[in-house]
């Protein structure tokens, strides 16, 4: 079992344009509703890779309901908190023409006092038959910012992988009782250094400091440019396959999974991030975040390219 932590997630609707325009009447050519949020992607992905997740997280109102919903009907294992605030909708628009793709988001409101505590529970409860623990995404208001904290230490004492893919706060307050892998995406990873890493060199030297601080891993995605991973033993740099890319977003969330299933199964950081990158580019083949197929990822797999590039060790 592996459990997939966040605590915003949201309906999801996907909006196809033949040209999107701005200050302008805009007419969909298609649109298309599921859920995503990190966590949920997370969980999605790994039940198509034949795991079996347990999303854990709050879920409120109508939208709420079909988050829950799209999520049993998919197989997945839900263990959520019932707020009162309505889960969150976001949308992603594709322009057909140019590719681009805009990501609208809206923020999840506060949940009730009592939500960490009962969060936590059933994190505490779940987490004994548990092989790994993903903590993804930002945390809603109201949720403090040691909450992912609280479920590493729990997992340390256990000796259970535990995987933060978080930034700022939420990251830094993990990292100091040694998470078993950190992911932030690069901006998240400037965003929780407060600097800019202008290349490639510049970046390791940002997933040392973490390292530094008490991550034992640290992999870094950067949308369609190379990932970048390292450990005790080194640096490796991750070159996706070529695709023709559909919708991207959900994308790191796909190569979380892929990643921690194999790590799951005792691959090295470096194998694992192989399955990851292939999971994160048969995530952008679908238009809806996390809805991939297995045997893209068998395909996809292969053309992966995974170069030691540095020692990661100071």
């Amino acid at each position: 079992m592996i459990l997939c932590v966040g605590t915003t997630p949201a309906v999801q609707r996907v909006m196809v344009f033949e040209r999107l325009v701005l200050d302008s009447v805009n007419r969909a050519i298609s649109t298309m509703d599921g859920a995503a949020g990190k966590s949920v992607n997370v969980a999605k992905v790994l039940q198509a890779l034949g795991c079996r997740p347990v999303a854990v997280g709050v879920a409120g109102g109508d939208s709420g309901k079909f988050v829950l919903e799209v999520l049993r009907s998919r197989g997945v294992e839900i263990d959520f908190v019932e707020v009162a605030a309505r889960t969150r909708q976001c949308a992603t628009l594709i322009d057909r023409v140019s590719g681009h793709q805009t990501e609208v988001v809206e923020e999840s409101a506060p949940v009730e006092a009592d939500t960490p505590a009962r969060l936590r529970s059933i994190f505490e409860r779940r987490l004994r038959r548990s092989r790994a623990v993903v903590m993804s995404g930002t945390l809603a208001p109201g949720v403090e910012a040691t909450f992912y904290r609280d479920c590493v230490a729990m997992a340390n004492r256990l000796g259970i992988l535990s995987i933060v893919d978080a930034k700022g706060a939420a990251l830094e307050s993990c990292l100091e009782i040694g998470p078993g892998l950190v992911k932030p995406n690069l901006v998240e990873l400037e965003a929780t250094l407060g600097r800019r890493l202008a290349d490639e060199t510049a970046v390791i030297e940002g997933m040392r400091d973490l390292l530094r601080r008490g991550a034992r891993r640290v992999v870094v995605t950067a949308g369609k440019h190379p990932a970048l991973a390292c450990d005790a033993a080194g640096c490796w740099r991750i070159t996706h396959p070529s695709i023709q890319s559909a919708n991207a977003i959900g994308s790191g969330d796909a190569f979380t999974a892929g990643l921690v299933w194999k790590l799951v199964e005792g691959e090295s950081l470096g194998e694992a991030c192989r399955w990851g990158s292939a999971a994160g580019a048969a995530n952008a083949l679908s238009l809806m975040p996390g809805d991939l197929e297995f045997s893209d990822v068998q395909r996809l797999a292969p053309l992966v390219v995974v170069e030691p590039i540095a020692d990661c060790v100071g």
